[in-house]
């Protein structure tokens, strides 16, 4: 027997009793019976709602944990647009620093530093930039049979 068997039977023998109460008592009991079976029947309705909706909830924040812990789930073009600035405003000083110590060959090391971490940056944010896909992403591997 399932749990929703159970729960079928054991409304059953509430109503019942409500049925046999209700002969014993008489009519002018009547209202008085329905309304107390009407209250259990509440109360049963209102217990599966609350599971189905804690159940509910749970599953949805499940799935925004997962979402969020996903590479790129916050990055927007704010985070993307405010990356690129910083490295800008940082390539000046490190600029200099680069071409006072080494010349031409340390400038030239700390713009490829620069560009370097830049491409990083735009590949980690946007894959199909450069042709890369994120792991888990089988969009392609519909067609194939």
């Amino acid at each position: 027997m399932t749990g929703m068997e159970a729960r079928d039977t054991e409304l059953k023998r509430e109503l019942d009793a409500s049925l046999q109460a209700r002969r014993e008592l008489g009519e002018e009991y009547e209202s008085a019976l329905v309304d107390s079976f009407l209250e259990k029947v509440d109360q049963r309705v209102d217990a599966a709602v609350e599971r189905r909706v804690r159940r509910q909830f749970a599953e949805s924040q499940m799935a925004a944990a997962r979402d969020s812990r996903s590479p790129g789930a916050t990055d927007s073009w704010g985070e993307r647009f405010g990356f690129g600035i910083v490295s800008l405003v940082l390539a000046v000083p490190l600029s200099a620093i680069g071409a006072g110590t080494a010349h031409l060959p340390g400038l030239l090391v700390t713009w490829v530093g620069i560009v370097g971490v830049n491409v990083v940056q735009a590949a980690r944010t946007s894959p199909g930039l450069f042709g890369l896909r994120r792991r888990g992403s089988d969009r392609d591997d519909d067609w194939k049979d």
